[in-house]
């Protein structure tokens, strides 16, 4: 859906931003731009919408050079959130996620039909929060509402520079969580920036990792965490290995299946894990519930579950790997 043929961004003889990157993200993927500050990953991804201009190469979206297509329609049809929200004071939630919408002239009762529907997605009352201001909403809240902007219109491809990086740790992994369940419903085209490896591995379907301009590495997170291509891979993933190798293990293979209709209402909404979560998420929850197993579900409807001892058995084995290494 987007590609990259020898891309790159100079902005002048000792800065070159991007240097000579060719990539290909898929319709439906998460491809996370991972790599430290001055890397180039946001330069990389405000090229997709025109926010910089290559110095040399082709950008295409849809087999169409964006070389060809006006800036600010472009831009409609992609959605962009960013760490630090910039959601407009003076605008109501509602005013807020409405902008692109209001842009494309949706009439108003498909505009209203569509934030409350989004709204109700991430746990708001649509009463209750619309009319509300920003100053009015926790860290939290806000960068929520500054992702259902992103999405409101219903761009086939939403960038995101950071979106979780000024969230404290426990608010940035229920909003991680939050995305990452919307994300299997909307189906969209998604390119996510971070220098955090540990995000990067939990929200990507494949990474990019970047070093002074350049992709070291593009590969699944598992594979980049078990097959780094080289030493600087290797440095860069550091004394972390083995947490992410939990962190890119999931339960998919572990649990019990079952045909059951049950949904989750019947089960309290934070004891839930899905066929995605990793061994140490259930590790977690098991700690935190004292369970001797985990209910699973996908997109709500029970599909199994995950007994202790699997789970232990699972890590044990990748004891016994990292011990052999």
């Amino acid at each position: 859906m987007i590609k990259f043929e020898n891309v790159s961004k100079v902005y002048s003889k000792d800065l070159v931003a991007v240097n000579n990157i060719s990539l290909e993200v898929k319709k439906g993927e998460t491809l996370v731009l991972l790599g430290t500050s001055g890397s180039g990953k946001t330069t990389t991804m405000r090229m997709i919408n025109k926010l910089e201009t290559p110095t040399s190469g082709n950008i295409y979206i849809d087999d169409k050079n964006i070389k060809e297509l006006d800036s600010i329609e472009l831009r409609r049809k992609i959605g962009y959130a960013i760490q630090y929200i910039g959601l407009f004071n003076h605008m109501s939630v509602f005013e807020n996620i409405s902008i692109v919408p209001k842009l494309l002239k949706w009439d108003k009762d498909r505009i209203k039909k569509r934030i409350d529907d989004l709204l109700k997605i991430f746990g708001f009352d649509p009463d209750e929060y619309k009319n509300r201001f920003p100053s009015q909403l926790s860290g939290g809240e806000k960068q929520r509402i500054g992702v259902l902007r992103a999405i409101a219109a219903d761009p086939p491809i939403i960038l995101m520079d950071e979106p979780f990086g000024a969230l404290d740790p426990i608010t940035r992994e229920q909003v991680q969580n939050e995305f990452i369940e919307l994300e299997s419903d909307i189906k969209k085209t998604i390119v996510f920036v971070t220098h955090d490896v540990f995000e990067a591995v939990k929200m990507a379907d494949r990474i990019a990792l970047m070093d002074n301009g350049k992709i070291l590495q593009i590969a699944t997170p598992k594979e980049l965490v078990n097959s780094p291509k080289n030493e600087l891979v290797k440095q860069f993933l550091g004394r972390h290995k083995f947490q992410l190798s939990l962190m890119t293990t999931t339960i998919k293979d572990l649990f019990d299946k079952t045909e059951t209709e049950t949904t989750l209402s019947f089960f309290k909404e934070k004891n839930k894990l899905t066929p995605r979560s990793s061994i140490i998420e259930a590790l977690d929850l098991f700690k935190e519930t004292k369970k001797t197993n985990l209910a699973i579900f996908d997109r709500k409807k029970l599909c199994g579950y995950l007994h202790k001892k699997d789970l232990l058995n699972s890590i044990s084995n990748l004891l016994k790997e990292k011990e052999r290494v």
